[in-house]
C-alpha cells in the first residue's frame, strides 16, 4: 500500500448479490441507517461504530441507499436466506471462512472437528492436552 492510499473496507467482507437474511429467532439485532456507500456501512460494520453486538454481516439496500448492520450471518442457526434483487449481503469472511489462516488466533468460524474427524480442544481449557 502506498503513501496516501487507503485500504478499501470492503476487502474484508464477502459479497452476494440480490440475498437478505431474515431472523427468525428474536434474539438476533439489527440496526439499519441512511448511507450512501457500501464502503460506509463497511467501515462501521468492522468498527461497530454506534452499534449494541458484534456486527457480523450488513445487508445494503441499494434503492433506499439503507444499510443494515447484523449481528448474525448466513451460518447462524434461526437466520434464512432470501432472494431479494434491492439488496447485497456483505458478510465479514471472518465469520465465514471455513480455514484456519496463520496460528488460527482470530478464527471466528464453524469447523470444531480436525481434519482426521477429531473434536477440537476449547481454547479455555487444558483437558485432554495442554496448550
Amino acid at each position: 500500500e502506498g503513501k496516501g492510499k487507503r485500504r478499501n473496507p470492503l476487502h474484508d467482507f464477502k459479497k452476494t448479490g440480490e440475498l437478505m437474511l431474515i431472523k427468525m429467532n428474536k434474539t438476533l439485532e439489527v440496526k439499519t441507517k441512511l448511507l450512501n456507500t457500501t464502503e460506509q456501512c463497511a467501515k462501521r460494520c468492522s468498527r461497530n461504530k454506534g452499534l449494541s453486538f458484534t456486527c457480523k454481516a450488513f445487508a445494503y439496500d441499494r434503492v433506499t441507499k439503507r444499510c443494515h448492520w447484523l449481528s448474525f450471518n448466513s451460518l447462524t442457526n434461526g437466520v434464512r436466506k432470501k432472494q431479494d434483487h434491492a439488496f447485497d449481503l456483505y458478510e465479514k469472511k471472518d465469520y465465514v471462512r471455513n480455514c484456519i489462516i496463520g496460528k488460527g488466533a482470530d478464527y471466528k468460524g464453524t469447523i470444531s472437528v480436525t481434519k482426521s474427524g477429531i473434536q477440537c480442544q476449547a481454547w479455555n481449557s487444558m483437558i485432554p492436552h495442554e496448550h
